[in-house]
């Protein structure tokens, strides 16, 4: 570029150096200046391609053109889903994650001046973001090879574009995330590795790979993060959204959980048969079904689909949490949506937008409209379990801008089929009322859960970390697990719920358990409950369960509840059950037994490590019944 730009920004001379010594640099003008850059100039078809030290060529992706926008597909299709472990420190800050000298036995600074090295060498796209939203002030830089417009299109969607062209000496990024694709190959074994190194006045992210997820959505997670811990306040791993009754009374949920725990799902309107009734389950045993008849459901108001920036005075003052969106956009899973009619919301939306989208793992032919349920096979008959859209919030109808004040705030887990024959820790019921203190473990263990769609992972009971943020973090946990706590204390009036999907007992349920759960407590609304209302779950990890539910009018029956009730699994396959959480918290719960957690944290640990009744839980942090 003739007119050197970046020159006027607040750069180091070492980035300036960089932009200066290449031999071409495209700074992004506009979203539509994005998109054609995306696809090689506005070409059906574009591969997104580099050579190797060795000589070969490796494809990483292929952009098709199509009528509602581009669809990107990886080659490799390990880079269809997030690596739960690529997130390397490459500073001498505190830190509780592997850090890049310990894992590869040498120091970030001589990868650093190679990733230099060879950005020099490439054609570069430069682009402008706002992170975290107006509310933070914090901005963002991109420098990437010219050829990856579709990544850089993606992170400038899901943050803010920033038209750092016309911001002349204003530009002063907090962040800069490095683009680097081969080194996947020549350095990281094919491995989805992104390092962040905190220096003094700037967080980079070197990003070693092309999926978006680990590196342009939860690298700037991370950074957020960080600049949080830094200053005492959190960004949740959560989606929000206000629930209006048909008789207009509103009420406001937060779901937080780890990939796969529904916070996307939170966000759509229940799934219908045929005949407009809601499958609330199937038992995989019996083949009973449960329906329920719900005329008109609720009207959605979306506020967060996965980042949720939580105003720590505002949440003090009301006592409820108050949160606002850390996205410009949304980085929706739809593995669940197999065939036409399954969401007709989200549907006509990516099928008809206003403006074009980015599909991932979702296929595509030149000129033909992408169609969200036709998702990329990873082998013959078998689909990607991780197809994606990238929806700009603007294009959401009905969509909340701004802080809302959070009624309810659960937490999602993906739970296993269970009988007798086969105990597992899907004994969860339908929905269960945690007392703040249950809450907070909860948060602290954060389970993956079973069949996680999102993440390279065995299909073991693993924990995705504090806050189930944890992935994306790079500091320290105890000081997460402390401020989570601090918040749950301050904000009493902010009711918490355990909500399970994929399986309640020996009953196939999806979602269904937090649709129906959103029903319930929306008409029922934020009244407290009578001490006969509620009783304690057999297992004391997860609180309370109704004695009674009647939705429009169609009383739940008490099994999917208190799951020790269902014939097919029985006391003895929960208690087995029981026992498998117990070793799971157990495990996970003495991480933070050290010298720097909270006195309240410590105490709370400790009730669960000697298996105390829900009763001792509310105790410790009562709950308002």
């Amino acid at each position: 570029m003739a007119n050197k730009v970046w020159r006027q920004w607040k750069i180091s001379e070492e980035v300036n150096e960089l932009l200066n010594n290449t031999a071409r640099v495209v700074v992004a003008e506009s979203r539509d200046h994005l998109f054609a850059l995306a696809s090689g100039g506005g070409k059906d078809l574009f591969a997104v391609e580099y050579p190797l030290p060795d000589g070969r060529t490796v494809q990483e992706a292929v952009v098709i053109k199509c009528k509602n926008g581009l669809a990107i597909n990886y080659v490799d299709k390990e880079m269809r889903r997030r690596d739960p472990d690529c997130l390397i420190v490459g500073d001498e800050h505190a830190t509780d994650k592997p850090r890049f000298r310990d894992v590869f036995k040498d120091d970030f600074a001589n990868l650093r001046k190679e990733t230099f090295d060879w950005l020099r060498m490439q054609d570069l796209l430069v682009a402008g973001i706002t992170i975290g939203g107006a509310q933070t002030g914090l901005q963002g830089l991109i420098i990437a090879p010219a050829n990856a417009g579709f990544f850089v299109g993606g992170l400038c969607d899901l943050q803010n574009f920033l038209a750092i062209i016309e911001l002349d000496g204003r530009f002063a990024p907090d962040a800069i995330l490095y683009l680097a694709p081969p080194f996947r190959h020549t350095h990281f074994n094919g491995k989805q590795i992104v390092v962040h190194n905190r220096r003094k006045n700037v967080h980079e992210v070197f990003s070693y790979n092309l999926y978006p997820g680990p590196s342009a959505k939860k690298g700037m997670y991370g950074v957020l993060l960080q600049k949080g811990e830094d200053e005492d306040w959190l960004t949740l791993h959560a989606s929000t959204v206000q629930v209006v009754t048909p008789y207009e009374n509103v009420t406001t949920f937060l779901h937080e959980g780890a990939s796969g725990s529904g916070k996307s799902e939170m966000l759509e309107y229940p799934h219908r048969e045929d005949d407009g009734r809601l499958l609330l389950g199937k038992n995989k045993i019996t083949e009973k079904i449960f329906m329920v008849t719900i005329n008109q459901t609720c009207a959605l108001r979306p506020v967060t689909d996965d980042m949720a920036l939580v105003d720590n005075e505002k949440s003090i003052k009301s006592q409820k949490l108050v949160v606002s969106d850390a996205e410009n956009a949304w980085f929706l899973r739809v593995n669940h949506i197999t065939h036409y009619g399954t969401d007709p919301f989200l549907e006509r939306i990516c099928v008809h937008p206003k403006d074009p989208l980015l599909f991932l793992n979702i296929q595509g032919s030149p000129r033909s409209t992408v169609l969200i349920w036709e998702h990329t096979e990873d082998s013959p008959g078998k689909a990607c379990p991780n197809p994606r859209v990238i929806l700009p919030r603007k294009l959401m109808p009905a969509v909340v801008d701004g802080q809302v004040e959070v009624d309810f705030r659960s937490f999602g887990i993906r739970a296993p089929f269970c009988c007798e024959k086969a105990p597992t820790y899907g004994i969860i019921g339908l929905f269960h009322v945690l007392s703040p203190a249950l809450a907070w473990l909860w948060r602290l263990v954060s389970p993956r859960g079973h069949a996680n769609p999102s993440i390279l992972d065995a299909e073991v009971l693993s924990s995705e970390g504090v806050g189930s943020y944890w992935p994306f973090a790079t500091g320290r946990y105890v000081t997460h697990a402390n401020l989570l706590l601090k918040q749950m204390v301050n904000t009493a009036h902010t009711k918490y719920l355990l909500l399970p999907n994929q399986h309640v007992g020996s009953w196939e349920v999806g979602f269904m358990p937090q649709w129906v759960t959103r029903e319930y407590f929306a008409r029922r609304g934020i009244a407290k409950f009578s001490k006969d209302q509620l009783k304690p779950a057999r297992c004391p990890l997860l609180g309370y369960v109704p004695a009674r539910v009647v939705v429009e009018g169609v009383q739940i029956p008490d099994h999917f509840f208190a799951v020790e009730r269902q014939s097919e699994v029985g006391i003895e396959a929960y208690d087995a059950g029981q026992e498998i959480l117990y070793r799971f918290f157990e495990k996970n719960l003495h991480a933070y037994l050290v010298p720097e957690i909270d006195a309240l944290g410590r105490k709370i640990i400790s009730c669960c490590l000697d298996k105390g009744t829900a009763e001792d839980f509310n105790a410790l942090i009562p709950l308002e019944l």
